[in-house]
């Protein structure tokens, strides 16, 4: 026969199994998610105006990591190549200036282009960019010995390194103000919308939901 005791530790055996079981079931969780998070894709929130109209303030969107390769955190080494950012691509990259933010905006020099600006018209190796995703919104325009926003360069684009910029020219903070973004610091290439709140209007904007990013 069985003791009280022995009674008392059977029933709580499965218990505590149980209690294994669901812990084990989190932990592996939260270890594929963080992978998820590191290697294959990544989600962040547009908090500027800088890549309208093309991203507005409250999207929320989906960063593919893999795009560019397999890096190891941290380091930003590459150990599995895949391609590299090309132009026209929408990446997220932390911030030159400040490592501990990270930026999206639109690559528009790979190495060894040779961008320029001139009165609001970008060049490329000389010939102007043909593309139609940049907007203006200022009818002015600045001379480049005030400011490079309208006039810029000529200047080449080095060895492992990208030229940036937003899609609202006049409102964007870019590489014609701190230069180039290092290859490196890539996280990955941005390509749909997965969620986009306007809190302006206290509203969901559902006709941008599920939109792949050009």
């Amino acid at each position: 026969m069985k003791t009280e005791k022995q009674a008392l530790i059977d029933a709580d055996a499965p218990q505590r199994s149980r209690l294994r079981e669901n812990v084990e079931a989190i932990l592996i969780a939260i270890i594929i998610a963080l992978f998820i998070r590191t290697f294959v894709v990544q989600a962040f929130k547009i908090p500027s105006g800088s890549m309208k109209p093309t991203l507005q303030i409250g999207d929320h969107i989906l960063v593919n990591k893999f795009s560019y390769g397999v890096r190891i955190p941290y380091i930003g080494k590459v150990i599995v190549p895949v391609g590299d950012p090309q132009r026209g691509d929408i990446v997220v990259f932390k911030f030159p200036v400040d490592p501990r933010k990270d930026f999206i905006k639109r690559v528009i020099g790979v190495a060894g282009d040779v961008v320029e600006i001139h009165d609001k018209t970008i060049y490329i190796n000389g010939k102007p960019l043909n593309h139609d995703v940049g907007v203006y919104t200022d009818s002015r325009t600045i001379a480049g010995n005030l400011k490079p926003r309208d006039n810029f360069g000529p200047i080449t684009v080095p060895k492992g390194a990208l030229f940036v910029m937003g899609d609202n020219r006049d409102e964007s903070f870019d590489s014609r103000f701190w230069g180039f973004v290092p290859v490196r610091d890539v996280s990955g290439k941005a390509f749909i919308i997965y969620w986009s709140w306007d809190s302006d209007e206290f509203k969901v904007r559902w006709s941008r939901l599920a939109g792949l990013l050009r």
